[in-house]
């Protein structure tokens, strides 16, 4: 739980403001820019037949009305992290990026 806390803090930090929710927000609406991110995965390292480190993936979309928002290089300079794709719809731009944490 407290690695999942401390990327929250740091993708609140980036982006400068508290619209970052994990997962899906729901019935609830957002308000743009906001950063919505998803546990995607998780990867092992072993050792003897048995895992001794792990990290886990998350998904994290930024959504933002400006094509060339600065948040979306901020947060494809953190480590591990690789841009995934980007998409368009009702005037929201989507830069997706995978991001192990």
């Amino acid at each position: 739980m407290a690695q999942r806390v401390d990327l929250q803090n740091l993708l609140e930090f980036l982006a400068g403001h508290r619209r970052v929710y994990f997962q899906s927000p729901g019935a609830e609406r957002m308000a743009y820019p906001a950063i919505v991110y998803t546990r995607d995965g998780r990867v092992n390292q072993f050792a003897d037949n048995a895992p001794y480190a792990t990290k886990k993936r998350y998904q994290v979309t930024i959504i933002d009305p400006i094509a060339d928002s600065e948040l979306v290089d901020k947060i494809a300079a953190l480590p591990l992290c690789t841009f995934v794709r980007y998409f368009e719809t009702e005037g929201l731009h989507h830069d997706i990026y995978s991001l192990y944490f």
